[in-house]
């Protein structure tokens, strides 16, 4: 599918109206159930938007909207003033039906929002859009956006024997060194079309390496039963995760080369069964990440960093991330609208209600909606995730936080771990996650967070 021709341009006021828009953002404003004139429909683009405000430098990434109930993708760039926004698009295009069938998670998804440099590249690697948050990657940006067709693996040292050019399988999550950064980086890379769409493009993410860096664990100590060392606290977050990353996603590599038949023709069976190991290396990689989570939030020096953030925008991104998700069930996600202020780790709010909305797509019936509705009660700051399933009973409401807790639920690649995880970063944040039963008989989550005036 080959990449549409830009920029489209428009121009909304410091109220988030869309003022002025090129086709076919217009159109997609009212698909998208807004008025023209009026406040931006599209959720990720207001997001986007909401988030340049105040910012000196554009703010660049790739968007994902739905239109006519199929997902798109689009080149975003916002430059902000003080009486409102100048929006430019492009490299629009309709994604492949493969993004909506391909296994995602919470942990990509997460990628999305700690990365600090963000590139759009074609199949060849080669550089079609990119923009850099962290001063450290403004000369990395500069060099390749000024050379049309530069292939960012030119640009980068590489610290593995990693020969080039390599099958963008083998280079996501590598280490890389960046001239003019002393941190390391890792780099991510999320497909927009199939494999064997040559022209497909990819999001490239270059998150710094220390944020997969968790707590070292406290030395080993003496058991006073056995007089052996006890094996430290944090074991598999800290040495195990970090080891067993690597040879997952290369096993998940090599078996998605031969699914796809690029190392050439294979019978179908075959193809299938190297698509079961794939499937089976992500469930194992996400355990590894839930475990390694586990490891982080239950040690004794675990801690948040709070942020002032507006927990309905949150709510807002974390909808547009899983919105292909969703889409892909039929399934209609609604946001709150007006400004919610919070005190919260960002990163970590974003986690847990990826978490929320992704339980309630998995769970939630086909041709249905998730509602997210976000208020203030007090002291606090709330925002709910409701769906239309057949809801959480009373006697299971304190149930589904346990560690390793299914409810009898079986084969849907669940580790039993993320709704434990999400209550206790919610508490070490200073708020607290419950469920209940909405109005509509199905499951309501409310995650509270101090609020912020």
């Amino acid at each position: 599918m080959t990449l549409a021709a830009g920029p489209i341009r428009a121009r909304c006021d410091s109220d988030d109206r869309l003022l002025e828009a090129d086709e076919p953002l217009a159109g997609l404003q009212r698909r998208s159930g807004g008025d023209f004139p009026g406040t931006i429909a599209i959720p990720a683009l207001l997001a986007l938007v909401r988030s340049a405000r105040g910012r000196t430098a554009p703010l660049s990434r790739m968007i994902v909207a739905i239109d006519d109930g199929q997902p798109i993708t689009v080149w975003a760039s916002v430059q902000a003033s003080d009486t409102g926004s100048v929006i430019e698009l492009s490299h629009w295009r309709a994604a492949s039906p493969a993004d909506a069938d391909e296994p995602a998670n919470a942990e990509e998804d997460l990628v999305r929002h700690i990365a600090e440099g963000h590139a759009l590249v074609d199949a060849e690697q080669r550089v079609l859009a990119i923009a850099a948050v962290a001063p450290d990657l403004q000369p990395l940006a500069t060099a390749l956006g000024a050379i049309a067709g530069a292939r960012w693996t030119d640009y980068v040292s590489f610290g593995t024997s990693l020969r080039q050019p390599a099958h963008w399988r083998l280079l996501d999550d590598t280490p890389v060194s960046i001239e003019g950064s002393g941190r390391t980086w890792r780099v991510r890379l999320f497909p927009h079309g199939t494999a064997q769409d040559r022209t497909a493009a990819f999001d490239l993410y270059f998150v710094p390496d220390s944020i997969e860096r968790l707590p070292e664990p406290p030395k080993p100590a003496i058991s006073p039963a056995t007089g052996a060392d006890a094996a430290p606290a944090g074991l598999l977050g800290a040495q195990l995760a970090p080891a067993l990353r690597l040879p997952i996603n290369r096993i998940i590599a090599n078996a998605e080369t031969i699914r796809t038949r690029l190392a050439g023709p294979l019978a179908e069976q075959y193809a299938s069964y190297a698509a079961d190991i794939a499937n089976a290396g992500r469930h194992l990689l996400d355990l590894v990440e839930d475990i390694a989570d586990l490891d982080v939030i239950e040690a004794g020096t675990f801690a948040t960093a709070p942020d002032a953030i507006d927990l309905a925008d949150c709510c807002r991104r974390a909808a547009g991330l899983l919105a292909v998700r969703a889409s892909a069930r039929r399934i209609t996600l609604t946001t709150p609208a007006d400004p919610v202020p919070a005190t919260g780790e960002f990163r970590r709010v974003l986690q847990v209600l990826i978490n929320l909305i992704a339980n309630a797509i998995n769970y939630g019936p086909e041709d249905s909606t998730v509602r997210l509705s976000a208020g203030r009660g007090g002291a606090f700051a709330w925002a709910a995730i409701e769906d239309e399933g057949k809801g959480i009973d009373a006697d299971q409401a304190e149930r589904v936080f346990g560690k390793f807790e299914r409810l009898g639920r079986s084969g849907d690649g669940g580790s039993g771990l993320g709704l434990y995880i999400s209550r206790r970063l919610a508490r070490a944040m200073g708020g607290d996650l419950i469920v209940e039963r909405a109005s509509t008989g199905g499951a309501r989550f409310v995650l509270r967070l101090p609020g912020r005036d």
